[in-house]
């Protein structure tokens, strides 16, 4: 078996994805196929011996589309510059369509020659001419409702199609008949040109406004790719030189200084360094690397220069890897079914028949073509699922506005319908739960002096050190307002800490290995034993809790302990409680080590951990759960994208970065994390909403059907295609109506 992922070029609607992906799945050699109308891509399971690539860009094509061979990153933007200037086009061909039909009506000024009554000819005329550049606008809805029905999957689209089709072919027999000068006045006020504009104008303004958002997945993909460097320093002939990143080859020696990025992904030959790898790892303390160690493009090198062999580049690196992990996750979709597509599964077929039924009974039994066609398209425009198709998206743009005023960005209409079915909430630490930046914690103090003497020392030596923990430490004091002071024969001790003169005094500063190269420990040292007593059980209270420590050594002797550690966020203790009370499951999704993550877990309330943890991983742990239970994933970094994309709700944090923003369904815009539950109450409003939405949707049609049939004729209640589109605005005003209650 091979899996391919193809780009794919027509697709404008959940109609035509569906409607591809059942036409793959039914050939003979494919496995699978998911079709991803986000992405407009197919990703393709398929057996090499039975079908070939050209195979599967043949079946594309029956399907009505066009493979545009493997997928690539291709954001276009003047698409969307086109649709908008189709978009303003036909707001003005609707104004001038809408004007013309109906001033009589309100008796407004008619436009010369285009009055009803004195010039019908060139009334009808003007009507058919701006209707036909409408629909050519709302071609792409007549096209997919077309090939829908040719498939054998006819849905709303279908629907709409004959609406539209069968009011503008009557509208333009009309029109013929006016100019024949056949029974004038009765043709003229039975026009229903306008009915046509407007479900096309409706339905191509909102997928308009659902497209706007179309693209953020891909843009967001394309911006992972900027986190490496565009340039390099290799070594040619024993000389530095610098070159793009594309023309690093493997075996290239790279060199990287302190605050460069890694280029590529290699192995260290020379030097040792503390790398920040938060973006692929999720740890909050850059991690050591020496000889032998690997390195990651896109990484940050703090302090120390090295030399590196490059071995992974191009397509092979860890960052590429990110990007194809992310763009199979969003091919895949999670299995929940639309409401209203399941209604219109039955409904669309049922009302085509019924039209069709009542056309030919009203021929049959009295010969009247003009009336049975007026059946006819009484029936489809009383029964075109506006109300229906409105239901859920009026619902949805309602709540995602309420939502945007609580700081909340939504995204994904999916998840205003299922975050309050949430069983399970995966929660990322660093960043997340903690600011994902180091701060000092805790200082234990051994002499005479004052927390704001020592640290003021500490920081003055610190403060010539390129270390994360020697930033936390200067950001501290000058928090504290905590005065800096001249430092002498500063020196850095690699693996170990730092070194300085204070007037007189000399500092070692750093972790266990510096204590051990300078005073050493308890029998070798002539520190007391009640001293020793008291920083082993300081250390251990330092340890269990989370924090790196600092050792502060004065003259000889240590003076303090210093915990630094990232920090709780202030929300995220009373967010984990409530959430409890709900009864949803709440996870820490880590990729920090098992120490620190029970620490910070222990601390918050949360009682499921799991750390060490890759993003591949993560995504692995989030599709497990997602078979399970409906399942959040909330996360900010990179390495949460893949994570974000795989849950059924993703929330991103908006100080995140780009990738993770983007491939997330909701975003905190406000950072706070209490938003969370907000989204659960919306989303149970709005699931409300929608049921009552969908409930008088399908009990008007049930009601007016019969009418439009003409089965209430022998009682003398009757409708023509005028009262039946007003009786199908007055079902979807209701719906909006209804949906305005969220607001509330």
């Amino acid at each position: 078996m091979k899996k391919i992922i193809i780009s794919v070029d027509g697709m404008t609607c959940s109609a035509c994805s569906n409607g591809l992906e059942k036409y793959l799945n039914k050939q003979e050699g494919i496995k699978s196929a998911s079709v991803n109308l986000i992405m407009n891509n197919a990703s393709i399971e398929y057996d090499e011996k039975i079908v070939s690539r050209e195979d599967i860009d043949r079946f594309v094509k029956e399907a009505g589309f066009k493979s545009l061979g493997k997928y690539r990153l291709n954001y276009e933007e003047k698409q969307n510059k086109k649709r908008k200037i189709l978009i303003i086009f036909l707001i003005i061909l609707e104004i001038l369509i809408f004007y013309i039909s109906m001033a009589h009506m309100f008796n407004l000024p008619q436009i010369k020659y285009l009055d009803i009554e004195s010039y019908p000819d060139y009334y009808s005329a003007s009507l058919l001419l701006l209707v036909s550049l409408a629909l050519l606008i709302g071609i792409g809805i007549i096209k997919n409702g077309i090939k829908n029905l040719l498939h054998k999957t006819p849905n709303m689209d279908t629907l709409v199609t004959i609406g539209i089709l069968a009011g503008y072919i009557y509208s333009f027999y009309a029109t013929i008949q006016i100019f024949r000068g056949i029974n004038i006045s009765s043709y003229v006020h039975n026009l229903y040109f306008e009915s046509s504009a407007m479900v096309i104008f409706f339905v191509e303004v909102g997928r308009y406004i659902e497209n706007k958002n179309k693209n953020k997945t891909r843009e967001a993909i394309q911006k992972l790719v900027t986190i490496t460097p565009k340039n390099a320093i290799v070594i040619k002939d024993d000389e530095e030189v610098e070159v793009t990143i594309d023309e690093i080859r493997k075996g290239d020696i790279v060199v990287c200084k302190p605050g460069q990025k890694i280029a590529v992904d290699g192995e260290i030959i020379k030097g040792e360094t503390h790398i920040d790898e938060s973006f692929i790892t999720g740890e909050s303390i850059p991690a050591k690397r020496k000889v032998g160690m690997k390195v990651v493009a896109g990484s940050i090198n703090y302090e120390g220069s090295i030399l590196y062999k490059a071995e992974k580049i191009g397509k092979e690196s860890t960052v590429s890897e990110i990007v194809k992990m992310v763009v199979e996750a969003t091919s895949t979709k999670a299995p929940i079914g639309k409401l209203a597509d399941k209604i219109s599964g039955f409904f669309v077929p049922i009302v085509i028949c019924i039209s069709i039924i009542a056309f030919a009974a009203w021929l049959i039994f009295t010969e009247d073509l003009t009336h049975a066609i007026n059946v006819f398209i009484s029936v489809l425009v009383v029964a075109c699922p506006c109300s229906l198709g409105l239901a859920t998206p009026l619902a949805i743009v309602c709540a995602s506005g309420e939502a945007s005023k609580k700081g909340i960005l939504v995204k994904d209409a999916e998840c205003l319908e299922n975050a309050h079915k949430v069983k399970r909430v995966f929660l990322d630490k660093t960043g997340t739960l903690t600011q994902g930046k180091l701060r000092v914690n805790k200082i234990y103090n051994y002499s005479n002096e004052t927390n704001e003497e020592i640290l003021k020392n500490v920081a003055s030596i610190e403060k010539k050190s390129e270390h994360p923990i020697a930033k936390a430490i200067v950001d501290y004091a000058k928090e504290n307002k905590i005065m800096i002071i001249a430092c002498k024969d500063f020196k850095a001790i690699v693996g170990q800490g730092v070194y300085g003169k204070i007037k007189e005094d000399e500092f070692y500063i750093g972790n266990a290995k510096i204590v051990e190269a300078t005073i050493g420990r308890q029998g070798e040292s002539s520190l007391d034993s009640d001293l020793i007593d008291k920083i082993n059980h300081d250390e251990e209270q330092l340890t269990s809790s989370g924090n790196s420590i600092l050792y502060v050594i004065k003259n000889n002797n240590i003076i303090s302990l210093i915990g630094v550690k990232d920090t709780i966020k202030e929300d995220s203790i009373e967010l984990v409680s409530k959430l409890k009370d709900k009864k949803i499951d709440v996870v820490m999704l880590t990729g920090d080590n098992e120490k620190t993550a029970k620490a910070i877990a222990a601390e918050i309330g949360i009682e499921n951990i799991i750390s060490n943890v890759s993003p591949k991983e993560k995504a692995e742990k989030v599709k497990e759960s997602n078979d399970k239970v409906v399942t959040m994933m909330c996360g900010d970094g990179i390495n949460d994208s893949i994570s974000l994309i795989n849950a059924d709700i993703g929330v991103a944090i908006s100080n995140g970065t780009d990738i993770s923003i983007d491939s997330a369904k909701v975003v905190l815009m406000n950072d706070n994390l209490l938003k969370i539950l907000d989204l659960i109450k919306i989303s149970k409003k709005t699931t409300k909403i929608i049921k009552q939405n969908l409930f008088w949707a399908f009990i008007y049609n049930v009601c007016m059907i019969p009418v439009a049939c003409g089965l209430l004729k022998p009682y003398g209640i009757e409708i023509n295609p005028i009262i039946g589109s007003f009786a199908m605005m007055l079902s979807s005003l209701i719906v909006v109506l209804n949906s305005l209650r969220i607001k509330r």
